[in-house]
């Protein structure tokens, strides 16, 4: 076949060259005329002639002539035009173009559907640029209504845009202005017909459309009572699914049958406020006034998802609405809700909390869907939005537990307010959580109660961005803001929520933009701040009466139909208020979150298993742990790891752990018996320190790793150990409620540097310290902080000990009498367990003990630095098989417990402290005249051992030493209850010795005197005095000189005697 290289020169005309021009360069169907000079006969004048073709075109010109057939068709052709006196370039006629477009590829004679009164492009017509430039701008208007229509959405029922336009009614500016900003269209073309692109469904199943329709239906879909974000999602998928069910007209039809479903919901969910505001008109409720449409939204999204397979929904909320949502969404028993408004004593242990930050579990029949389903809201403290993370915990806990690998049966449905949602920063750390492998929830419905204010505040002070919802953007999930005030469209755009996210498995954004009828709450006045929005708010007819108005103008109800279910739901309130009344006390368990089933029942409340484990076992683990993956001798493990691997193996040989070792024992031993082990946190899988190492990587292959704790036993538990994102609030947050869904489970979060706890103090604060005490809710979860004072400066040194004891619930000025269960009812009635332990065996045991407990309780441990490597932290397996247990205080075991009575100094201390004393002491040679007691046990303090230790010495200076400063650490937790423990400790000495000799021979009763009778003896209590750093503000300081000058100050000061 032969093949000519055929070169168009196109025309300008003097102008610069259109794109729409520049397409026709591309082979299309149809036929494009293009100018050249004009050719007769000879083919000299062609513009594909060069000096090396023109031979080659003259050899089959001659061929030709003499044999018309000797060539082929399409030179046949192109002479034939020649000579019959086509213009130059016009001779040549393309061959049909059979092979499929690109993509984004159309032919041009598509571009004018033949009825569109237009001239079709066919062969050899001339090329009306106008007709392509048109379509272009059809296609560019079309998208901007896709991206932009938002902007000019009827989306405020109170018809003001407060973030921009001042004067009160003042519409969004209208869509010509934003959609049509290059619209050079007029009134003779809207009634052309344009061929719609792929990428819109305003057609249905027309192709092409009249520009007047195309218009009004883009109008429909994007600038009426709903607004859509979804442009910048980048996946043409998802872009064109949510344009599949946002932009067919007539997309937010309802039947009637669904109308009258709304308008029972809608009733209810106003009834309820209605009812609430007559009984109790001068409580506190955070009502949802103006935003009654929330209840019938959160409905539809959980009957949606409930049709679509979930079984299980963990919603969190702030406290504006809340009643209502467990009255009406979760269906708690109304006589239990109203209850809390009488003021009535609890009948069970705990403190409660305020009747809009209560949670609830409840297991239900979907009367619409016909399906069970579990309903869960989390307890939530004022901080609005602090509940977030812990919702996803809780969530992706349950889709843990239940296999639940793609989250089709469990979901979380989180509230906000708009201004919370903009404002609080933990809303974002929990975003960015959204899609992270071990901390997915596979979805998230968000719904924003959007009040158009933050308590007295306006959006124009309250955010920067345009909306309140901004931050959802940032992790690709489409945002719906809808108008309150059009039940319908709130619940079209509550089905596509729910159907996207059962079809992507990602976050999704229903922003109801509302109002709030009242001030910030029902006895507060909005007029000091906000008058001429609530002049707009008291001329604003209710949303259920402005939709019930409408369905009596549809005739899908009649006004009597309208008033039944209205009393109906009355008398339903006034029983329960009637029932209500009969209680005599409340009971903070029927507004428990998450209910653990079967695990008290039948125990022994204060019997505590065995923490020690067989040699065997302590074994096998470590080997494992020590050794690189099984039958992978390709897998390639950095250098240094295998010089760590070796010396673990030998630690193992000699029945010896380090902290790293007797880790993973403890962990591994849970893991053998059946429970589950999370650890979470900034770089745990390797640990800060490069200590902990359960994950190796291949040092050649990308995403080849290995996690020796997972593949212990083949019927073990599962073994997480995950690196969070640079978040302490949000992963916090998370872990905890990961932490409350199942008991048998040890979940442990550790902190880059212990100080790092400061950003997450909320939640430990509100959810861990006090969460069981307000909410009834235990959590075993395990914070590992790392802490010392090692001259690392103020941000790397602290974990700030001292809140955490302070926080402490027990009573410094009451000892609990001795008892054989004296160590588990302890911590049975204390909030939570601090720890700062000194041995690689405490440490073991006392993970082992947060599940030996027959009950959970939280522990804050105290967690070493240096001590990870140091030659003398190690534990020998005989502190760790079967028979031991953990040591609340670790007594003196040396040269001074052989002979107690001439002991001149007994030192309490905790933690790596204890290595620098010891070493002093050494140094000093003063081991027989100082004894050194540990308190691994800080809180609850152990009474009975160290009045049992403090018994022993009863010649001995008693002193509390600590590396914090004074001001810091343990001191100001133990002192008060060293001196109440020692009210009881009395000491005799000779009267004489009060009124004579040294201050120190006073304090010991040391006197050569000879003895004196019982009349001349007196009893005095013992003391404990301070030994460490003097008070500041700061937590360490930034100088190593002035580091070392402290340690060398607190160490000499140890000694004297």
């Amino acid at each position: 076949m032969h093949r000519a290289r055929i070169v168009f020169n196109i025309s300008k005309s003097g102008q610069s060259e259109r794109f729409a021009s520049w397409l026709l360069n591309k082979p299309q169907t149809a036929a494009v005329s293009v100018n050249a000079n004009r050719l007769k006969s000879s083919t000299a004048a062609e513009p594909f002639l060069n000096g090396s073709s023109s031979a080659y075109v003259e050899t089959m010109y001659n061929a030709w002539l003499a044999d018309p057939n000797s060539v082929h068709a399409s030179w046949d052709a192109f002479f034939r035009n020649a000579t019959n006196g086509a213009q130059p370039g016009a001779a040549y006629t393309p061959p049909p173009n059979l092979a499929p477009y690109n993509k984004n590829e159309v032919p041009l004679t598509s571009l004018v559907p033949s009825s569109g009164g237009m001239p079709s492009i066919s062969a050899g017509s001339p090329i009306n640029e106008k007709i392509i430039d048109d379509h272009l701008a059809v296609q560019a208007i079309i998208r901007s209504y896709q991206a932009r229509g938002h902007l000019a959405a009827d989306v405020d029922p109170l018809g003001i845009t407060t973030a921009t336009l001042p004067e009160l009614g003042m519409r969004a500016p209208s869509s010509e202005l934003i959609m049509r900003k290059y619209f050079n269209f007029d009134e003779a073309d809207m009634d052309r017909v344009f061929k719609l692109p792929s990428t819109t469904f305003i057609g249905e199943k027309e192709k092409a459309l009249p520009l007047r329709e195309i218009l009004n239906r883009l109008e429909q879909a994007y600038c009426n009572n709903i607004g859509i974000e979804f442009m910048f999602i980048n996946s043409l998928e998802q872009c064109n699914w949510i344009r599949q069910r946002m932009e067919p007209p007539n997309v937010t039809k309802m039947n009637a049958d669904q109308k009258r479903l709304i308008l029972a919901r809608l009733t209810r969910s106003t009834g309820f406020e209605n009812f609430l505001a007559k009984k109790w008109s001068s409580e506190k409720r955070f009502g949802l006034e103006g935003c009654e449409i929330l209840i019938p939204a959160m409905k539809q999204v959980i009957d949606v998802s409930t049709k679509l397979g979930v079984e299980s929904i963990i919603m969190g909320m702030p406290h504006r609405g809340r009643l209502n949502v467990l009255a009406n969404v979760c269906r708690k028993p109304l006589h239990q809700l109203f209850t809390q408004f009488a003021g009535l004593e609890a009948e069970d242990d705990g403190s409660g909390d305020v009747k809009y930050h209560l949670g609830t579990y409840i297991e239900r029949l979907n009367r619409v869907t016909n399906k069970n389903i579990r309903l869960a809201v989390c307890a939530n403290p004022s901080h609005l939005e602090a509940v977030d993370p812990v919702v996803q915990g809780k969530t992706r806990a349950e889709q843990f537990y239940r296999g639940d690998n793609e989250g089709k049966k469990v979901m979380s449905i989180l509230l906000h307010g708009d201004a919370a949602f903009a404002g609080q920063g933990v809303v974002f750390e929990t975003m960015h959580l959204s899609d992270l492998p071990a901390y997915t929830t596979h979805g998230t419905i968000h719904i924003v109660a959007n009040n158009q204010i933050g308590f007295t505040t306006d959006p124009r002070h309250s955010r920067s961005s345009a909306y309140c919802t901004d931050v959802a953007r940032v992790v690709n999930a489409p945002i719906f803001h809808v108008n309150g005030d059009n039940p319908e469209a709130v619940m079209h755009v509550c089905n596509v929520a729910a159907e996207w996210r059962a079809t992507f498995h990602k976050d999704v954004v229903i922003d109801i933009v509302s109002y709030r009828r009242n001030g910030h709450n029902e006895v507060d006045e909005p007029m000091f701040t906000q008058p001429l929005m609530y002049q707009k708010i008291r001329k604003t007819k209710p949303v259920l009466e402005k939709y019930a108005d409408q369905l009596i103008a549809e005739g899908v109800v009649t006004a009597e139909e309208v008033k039944d279910v209205k009393d109906k739901y009355e008398k339903i309130c006034e029983d329960a208020y009637n029932q209500a009344k009969q209680e005599t006390h409340i009971k903070y368990k029927d507004w428990l979150d998450s209910p653990w089933s079967g695990f008290f029942e039948g125990k022994d409340p204060l019997k505590m298993s065995a923490t020690g484990v067989v040699e065997e076992t302590l074994v096998h683990i470590g080997r494992r742990f020590s050794s690189p993956p099984p039958n992978a001798a390709e897998f390639e493990i950095h250098k240094g790891l295998l010089r760590i691997l070796k010396s673990r193996m030998e630690m193992v040989d000699n029945r010896t752990v380090d902290w790293a070792l007797a880790e993973a024992m403890a962990y591994g031993s849970l893991l053998k018996e059946g429970i589950h082990v999370r650890l979470s946190g900034e770089d745990v899988e390797r640990g800060t320190f490069s200590h902990r190492h359960h994950v190796l990587h291949h040092q050649k292959v990308d995403k080849a790793t290995y996690c020796a704790l997972a593949h212990l036993y083949p019927d073990q538990a599962p073994y997480t150990v995950c690196n969070s994102s640079l978040s302490e609030y949000g992963v916090l947050g998370f872990e905890v409620g990961y932490s409350v869904t199942n008991p048998n489970a040890l979940v442990l979060w550790e902190a880059q540097f212990g100080d790092f706890n400061n950003v997450a103090q909320c939640i430990i604060d509100q959810f861990i310290s006090s969460g069981q005490a307000k909410w009834v809710r235990q959590s075993g979860i395990v914070l590992l902080q790392p802490h010392g004072m090692e001259g690392m400066g103020p941000e790397h040194s602290s974990a700030r000990l001292e809140r955490f004891l302070q926080m402490c619930s027990d009573d410094p000025d009451y000892m609990p009498p001795e008892s054989p269960d004296y160590e588990v009812r302890q911590l049975h009635d204390c909030n939570w367990i601090v720890a700062n332990c000194s041995t690689p065996a405490s440490y073991f045991h006392i993970l082992r003990r947060q599940i030996a407990l027959p009950f959970r309780k939280p522990l804050i441990l105290m967690t070493p630095k240096s001590l990870l490597r140091h030659p003398e932290c190690k534990s020998s397996f005989d502190d760790m098989k079967e028979g031991t247990n953990f040591k609340r205080v670790i007594p003196e075991e040396g040269p001074a417990s052989e002979n107690p009575q001439n002991v001149r100094k007994l030192a309490f201390c905790s933690g790596r402290v204890y290595y620098d004393l010891l070493k002093q002491r050494r140094d000093k040679g003063l081991e027989k005249d100082i004894a050194i007691a540990r308190l691994e046990q800080i809180s609850p303090f152990p009474y009975d051992q160290v009045k049992a230790e403090i018994a022993k010495y009863p010649n001995a200076q008693l002193v509390w030493s600590q590396e914090e400063h004074k001001n810091m650490g343990s001191w100001s937790y133990i002192e008060p209850r060293f001196r109440t423990l020692l009210q009881n400790q009395k000491q005799i000495r000779a009267k004489s010795q009060s009124k004579g000799g040294s201050w120190l021979s006073q304090l010991f009763g040391r006197d050569e005197s000879p003895q004196t009778n019982a009349q001349e003896t007196e009893t005095v209590p013992r003391t404990i005095s301070y030994n460490g750093r003097a008070t500041a503000a700061s937590p360490a300081t930034g100088s190593k000189a002035a580091h070392n000058k402290e340690l060398r100050n607190l160490l000499e000061e140890f000694c004297v005697l």
